[in-house]
């Protein structure tokens, strides 16, 4: 089975791509972050066509996720138990699915802003909720993933230029720290495996060419629980889909996972 997380930025601009990279890639499940459309407006209709059910959490402002698979799509739950709303508003961010036997939840995780900043806090508040919801399936027998944007860089090799983010958020104690605490629930970072690249990055901003001069950060993670990481025969970062026009600033993070029949 073939698994994969990406931030689309826009599913409605992206679509043509979208459907062109599963051909592409024959993905069973695919997690997207950053639909940026409402559930009315979802291209539900090009991707059945295409082979896929969709489970999705979304509500037309900046956020907005969905799990895609062609492999079974059931017991779906959007959003976070005891999540934190942000200026009054529960935002869309989370979604799961169970999907040919393996449990997935597609994250895309608040941004943080700045420092201090009131997003920073509700960010560290977001994990939290994160951590107590996922913390059953995590320690499971199931075959069971946390695939999205986190918005953080696990280290100082995460990111092309650790002096450059001195005081910024997606690399501070703080947040590294709430990635080790969702780790703790029994979940392994899986890409770090065999990779096609020496350093995986996922996101390369769109400015000051950023992409061609690989000044990245690795911050499209797939957290996996034991049965699940167990099942990982290969996972990289799909850095041919950032090139050319019209390409989102984030990579997909493709997972294959030999799992066992019935």
């Amino acid at each position: 089975m073939r698994i994969a997380t990406w931030n689309v930025n826009s599913i409605t601009v992206r679509l043509e791509r979208l459907l062109a990279w599963l051909e592409r890639s024959q993905t069973d499940v695919l997690c997207l972050q950053e639909l940026k459309c409402d559930a009315a407006a979802f291209p539900a209709e090009p991707l059945r066509a295409a082979g896929y059910e969709a489970a999705v959490h979304a509500d037309g402002r900046w956020n907005g996720v969905a799990v895609l698979s062609r492999v079974g799509l059931t017991d779906v739950t959007r959003g976070l138990t005891g999540g934190p709303a942000f200026n009054g508003s529960a935002e869309p961010r989370a979604v799961a699915a169970t999907c040919g036997g393996v449990r997935v939840w597609s994250v895309y995780v608040p941004n943080g802003r700045e420092v201090g900043h009131e997003h920073f806090a509700y960010k560290l508040a977001w994990f939290s909720a994160l951590r107590e919801t996922v913390a059953r399936d995590a320690a499971g027998r199931t075959p069971f993933a946390v695939l999205g944007d986190f918005n953080v860089a696990p280290t100082d090799h995460d990111v092309y230029d650790i002096a450059r983010f001195e005081g910024a958020t997606h690399v501070t104690e703080a947040e590294r720290t709430a990635l080790t605490e969702l780790r703790g629930t029994g979940l392994t970072d899986v890409v770090p495996r065999p990779l096609k690249y020496d350093r995986p990055f996922t996101y390369w901003d769109y400015r000051q060419l950023c992409f061609p001069k690989n000044r990245g950060m690795r911050i499209d993670l797939v957290y996996g629980n034991a049965p699940f990481t167990a099942a990982v025969s290969d996972a990289y970062v799909d850095r041919e889909e950032r090139k050319g026009k019209g390409a989102s600033d984030h990579a997909p993070v493709v997972v294959d996972l030999a799992l066992e029949a019935d």
